[in-house]
């Protein structure tokens, strides 16, 4: 009699634990992977607070965030290039973009012997991906590194190799700097490299460039830091060598914020300033603008209202910027224009 009560007991605990399962409203989103350690803290500290919901993210790529929200297989996507007018075009339901922090992109690279901080200059980055300087003690990079014993070793090129909001910022900033990177590759989530290997995602281009002896790749800063990677300075739009870091990606948005679009789709790259970094972005998430599921649209807006206020307050800490607050306030607005 006994084993049959805990027996009948451990089922009505069963049925309670699937019904709290089953009441749970789940979200699944995919996209960038430039966010993707904040948004991981993000999903992982609202579920704290909100045990009746839970977001789960697959870091794919803008690209696969892009296609996996225009065929309908996810309930929003994220992306680190705001969707072209043909892309929206192709969405059952139009998304809304709303941005929700600021990073910077970095060289990174693995040069044995060298411990000092490299400097680039715009013209020597395009050159490199461009596959026309090849060596690591090339002169435009000699002469804007002197003392640094640079050694006459091939260059190993390192790129995304997948549908990426990274490669967007980075091959738009190389389009902005350079005219013969504009003619002959353009600016998109995917383009035909002239040059290098390619990596799927921030992770494994971090990975692959630290395990890899004279290389250099592109990276959202976080993953270099976490790494513990070297990463340069680059020189900005007023002529002034600067690392990415929190100040420096703010700065670059400044002029951004007063003046920012009603649908956030602005490009910073190369910014005005002598203390704006040159490699910073907004990044997005993609949000339909009509949910018809009742549970799912209260979760994502309520979600969307704590990213822009608790949110914000995790950004310092993983090597973002938080994002300035005319486009807060802007974005608080859009949130009422899903229906």
């Amino acid at each position: 009699m006994r084993k049959s009560n805990m027996w009948l007991g451990a089922l009505a605990a069963g049925a309670i634990l699937l019904a709290a399962a089953e009441a749970k409203t789940l979200i699944n989103a995919a996209g960038a992977t430039f966010p993707y350690p904040i948004y991981g803290k993000w999903f992982e500290e609202y579920g704290k607070k909100n045990i009746d919901v839970q977001i789960n993210y697959q870091s794919i790529g803008s690209g696969g965030g892009i296609r996996q929200l225009t065929e309908g297989t996810v309930d929003f996507g994220a992306s680190d290039m705001p969707m072209t007018d043909e892309q929206i075009g192709k969405v059952k339901v139009k998304p809304l973009h709303f941005p929700t922090v600021l990073g910077g992109l970095v060289p990174t690279y693995n040069l044995p012997g060298v411990t000092q901080d490299l400097k680039f200059t715009p013209e020597a980055l395009a050159g490199i991906y461009l596959g026309k300087i090849k060596k690591w003690n090339d002169p435009a990079l000699k002469g804007t590194n002197p003392g640094v014993n640079l050694p006459d070793t091939d260059i190993i090129v390192v790129h995304r190799s997948d549908g990426s909001g990274t490669t967007f910022v980075f091959t738009d900033y190389l389009s902005k700097v350079s005219g013969e990177w504009k003619k002959d590759v353009g600016a998109n989530t995917s383009v035909k490299w002239p040059t290098g290997v390619g990596q799927k995602g921030n992770e494994f281009v971090a990975g692959f460039v630290k395990q890899t002896p004279n290389s250099i790749g592109y990276v959202e800063l976080i993953y270099a830091v976490q790494n513990k990677m070297g990463y340069g300075a680059m020189k900005n739009a007023a002529g002034v060598f600067l690392k990415a870091d929190f100040d420096s990606v703010t700065e670059a948005a400044a002029g951004a914020a007063k003046s920012m679009p009603d649908d956030f789709r602005v490009s910073i790259t190369n910014a005005p300033g002598k203390k704006a970094y040159p490699i910073s972005s907004f990044t997005w998430l993609l949000i339909p603008s009509k949910i018809d599921d009742a549970a799912k649209k209260k979760a994502i807006t309520e979600f969307l209202h704590w990213m822009l206020a608790d949110g914000q307050k995790y950004a310092a800490g993983l090597g973002y910027a938080p994002l300035p607050k005319e486009v807060v306030a802007k974005e608080l607005k859009a949130i009422s224009l899903i229906q």
